[in-house]
């Protein structure tokens, strides 16, 4: 009862909601991405704003007047452009206005790319993978449980250029909170990608606390005297196959992190790295929490296993006894049916009686021998 409300909370809480940023979805006010005021540069630029001194200059501009913007203006300033799944076409021109690397280009407009940190000048490439947990009412052999998807962050010392891949992780919320704290953000364009790093890992414990419950309930089935023969082993391991996707997204993330964390670059704000030692030590926690789910599961696994072993030699005992015992009025009556003319007590009047008799306490006794000793 406890694992169905938290899945209740879980879907109340993961419900669309409209506003604006990088948002992508909404019941109140669906996000149009071919709307021009919000797309100036296409279908795929979902925002595109200024920043000074941690404030969100008004007015709506394009990613070439606002770059301009910035650089006549010296000082903390940056723009901040998210796309969300770019063509080539839609992307070169940002590629070209920023000064891009050909091969960051290529691998933020195809994605599939693991995590990582990879630097090109003055400009520093991050991957993240990004996770959500798809609710479902109950687990079978073919749900999926957890869904991936991509971010792509582009940081120099006067933009961020985000791009994202997916139907979910929505920046427009991480967006909104960011320009509630002016303080961090004139920081400069580290600080968002500190924000955007701190928010997906946050997601990672989000989606690792629900992945246990479906892990509780498999677990639960398995050993359920009441189930009989245990869990379905085509749930475990889709399960084990889920948590694999799962633990792609974070396990290569530690180093990339190590790296902001530890190593001075020149993109990065010095105050910053202390905030990625931060989001490092959840990573950690996030990390061995999926290994020791791994190795739960395939403990479960073994379980489930033995389980049906255990069944089936129960199972192969019990026809064993009764085959044991079906053998006795078998051979018996096997040697009545010869039909010699001299056979002991072949014309007594009673000597039919006898032989059931007989047969009847051979078989009790075997019964009884065998359910004695578990057989039966």
């Amino acid at each position: 009862m406890i694992r169905n409300l938290r899945k209740a909370v879980r879907r109340a809480q993961g419900r669309p909601r409209g506003g604006a940023g990088d948002g992508t979805g909404g019941t109140a006010a669906k996000v149009d991405l071919s709307h021009p005021a919000r797309s100036p540069l296409g279908s795929a630029v979902v925002n595109c704003a200024v920043y000074r001194d941690g404030v969100r200059q008004e007015g709506k501009r394009g990613a070439e007047e606002a770059i301009g913007y910035v650089r006549r203006r010296p000082g903390r300033g940056f723009v901040w452009i998210g796309l969300h799944e770019p063509s080539e076409e839609e992307f070169s021109v940002v590629a070209e206005l920023f000064g891009l690397h050909p091969l960051a280009v290529e691998d933020a407009v195809h994605a599939h790319q693991r995590p990582k940190l990879e630097r090109y000048d003055d400009t520093l490439f991050t991957v993240l993978k990004t996770v959500r947990y798809v609710e479902h009412d109950r687990l079978t052999a073919t749900s999926e449980v957890v869904e991936t998807g991509e971010i792509m962050v582009f940081t120099g010392r006067d933009f961020v250029v985000t791009v994202r891949h997916g139907g979910h992780g929505s920046l427009g919320p991480l967006r909104e909170d960011l320009e509630a704290q002016p303080d961090h953000l004139a920081k400069g364009p580290s600080a968002v990608l500190h924000a955007i790093a701190d928010h997906v890992v946050d997601h990672y414990l989000d989606v690792a606390a629900a992945v246990r419950d479906d892990i509780d309930e498999v677990e639960e089935a398995v050993f359920a005297e009441s189930r009989g023969r245990g869990g379905d082993p085509g749930q475990i391991y889709q399960l084990k196959r889920e948590l694999m996707e799962l633990k792609r997204a974070v396990a290569p993330l530690d180093r990339p992190l190590q790296q902001l964390s530890e190593h001075p670059l020149p993109m990065v704000d010095p105050d910053i790295r202390r905030y990625f030692r931060d989001v490092a030590d959840h990573l950690t926690r996030v990390s061995d929490q999926v290994t020791g789910y791994d190795s739960l599961i395939d403990s479960i696994l073994q379980a489930n296993l033995a389980q049906v072993t255990v069944t089936q030699n129960e199972d192969m005992r019990k026809i064993t006894a009764w085959a044991a015992i079906i053998a006795v009025p078998t051979m018996v009556c096997g040697v009545y049916g010869m039909n010699f003319d001299h056979m002991p007590e072949l014309r007594w009047t009673f000597g039919y009686p006898l032989v059931l008799c007989v047969i009847a306490t051979a078989c009790l006794l075997l019964h009884r021998g065998f359910r004695r000793n578990g057989w039966l």
